[in-house]
């Protein structure tokens, strides 16, 4: 039901994020300036965290996936997997998610205080195609709190690098997610969702993704000015980002919707994975 490799789209951009923190601690003469425990309640926070909103976002559409033939096939509508199943999986998943935060104390305990806040957030997300056509954003919203999270848990403290990390991955999400809501138009107009495409057409619909990718590329360069510890390495890295999603957007067309799934799951990971490395080495070298 919930392939923990998509985790990929979040995972590696509060992964970066923690790799300024830490770099940031260093130059800052903070101690300690990295610790594996820290790294620890990364990891099983962000995995436990998109596995409970996945899993709830499944509860939560069961019927309307049931009535879409794009996901009729899907685990609860044809009854692989039972309510109540998936009911204690989100359960478990979200607990381990408040358990994860317990790994950031007694040094920092606030990410214990925002762990049901952020749960109900992610949750919230699931219905929002109900009443607004901001859905798409609400999801974006939903990841960038990966890389603000991950550097509050690192710091303690809110600060600019992650906030324009974090909107770059908003807009990368929300414009990946409207592509995506394209193959459904149809179905979302006959069951009165909101989504872009649906409200104003495909073809308009990707011409607001296209732009929502232009503003991440814009943020990252802006990342590089409110963290000056990214060199050359990482604005090249940047560089490719911007063409793989010139890429991206080459895939799909408004009247060619078959490689959604190529532009969707194959491009997004490579420019997820990708910014990791290349941030990663420009501030490790």
């Amino acid at each position: 039901m919930i392939r923990f490799s998509h985790t990929l789209f979040a995972l590696p951009f509060a992964l970066l994020a923690a790799v300024m923190a830490w770099a940031a601690n260093a130059a800052s003469g903070e101690t300690p300036a990295f610790r594996a425990r820290d790294l620890a309640g990364i990891l099983v926070s962000m995995v436990t965290a998109r596995s409970a909103a996945m899993a709830f976002n499944r509860l939560a559409d069961r019927r309307l996936d049931a009535l879409n033939p794009r996901t009729r096939s899907r685990h609860l509508p044809t009854g692989t997997l039972g309510v109540a199943t998936v009911a204690v999986f989100t359960i478990a998943c979200s607990l381990g998610f408040v358990a994860g935060t317990l790994l950031f104390l007694p040094r920092n305990p606030l990410p214990l205080y925002a762990s049901a806040p952020v749960l109900l957030f992610l949750f919230g997300y699931s219905f929002a195609k109900r009443f607004t056509l901001l859905s798409h954003f609400w999801l974006g919203a939903a990841l960038m709190l990966a890389p603000v999270a991950a550097w509050v848990a690192i710091r303690a403290e809110v600060a600019w690098p992650p906030v324009v990390l974090g909107a770059a991955v908003m807009l990368w999400v929300a414009g990946f997610d409207i592509i995506y809501a394209c193959q459904d138009v149809e179905f979302d107009t006959q069951m009165r969702l909101r989504s872009i495409p649906a409200r104003l057409g495909v073809t308009r619909a990707l011409r607001i993704a296209a732009t929502c990718h232009l503003g991440m590329v814009v943020l990252l360069v802006v990342l590089a000015v409110v963290y000056p510890g990214f060199g050359w390495i990482y604005r090249a890295g940047v560089a490719a980002i911007g063409l793989l999603l010139v890429y991206e957007h080459a895939l799909v067309r408004p009247d060619d919707l078959t490689r959604v799934n190529r532009a969707f799951f194959h491009v997004n990971a490579v420019v997820s994975l990708g910014l990791l490395v290349i941030g990663t080495v420009d501030l490790v070298v």
